[in-house]
């Protein structure tokens, strides 16, 4: 989860304009969505990056540490980049529908309710499809049934 704020961090970042999408201005207004657009493409453009970089690593060759201590370090630090990157793969995904919400005028709306999810919410999270509230009561529903 932290990578993934980092890797969001970094495409805010790399945006650093004059524009921030602001509660004075119409809700999902064409600068809004334009901000949200270019921030969810940054976003998915820095992940594809890192993901290259994993790539090329594995294909360097197999490791071999003689030391077995070290072979299964390497190993472990493999398997953690490997569902990182896995998880980030599920991420896109999440981006690419965002993009196409932005496409069909539903960005920031809650699929739940059809209210606006808010302008903070969205740029703590731009794949966010559900207001605060509506997330919370997922969560409580998905718990309960977890736990019958």
């Amino acid at each position: 989860m932290s990578d993934e704020i980092d890797v969001l961090a970094k495409a805010r970042r790399a945006l650093a304009g004059d524009y921030v999408p602001s509660d004075d201005e119409p809700y999902m207004s064409e600068p809004q969505q334009d901000y949200f657009r270019k921030l969810l493409l940054e976003w998915k453009r820095s992940i594809l990056s890192a993901s290259a970089g994993t790539l090329s690593a594995l294909q360097d060759g197999p490791m071999r540490e003689p030391d077995l201590n070290d072979r299964a370090s390497s190993e472990t630090d493999w398997g953690i980049e490997l569902r990182t990157r896995d998880r980030q793969r599920k991420l896109i995904a999440k981006i690419d529908s965002a993009m196409r919400r932005i496409d069909e005028g539903e960005y920031g709306y809650c699929e739940v309710t059809g209210e606006p999810i808010g302008l903070g919410r969205l740029i703590a999270r731009p794949i966010a499809t559900m207001t605060v509230e509506a997330q919370e009561a997922h969560e409580r529903r998905e718990k309960i049934s977890r736990d019958m």
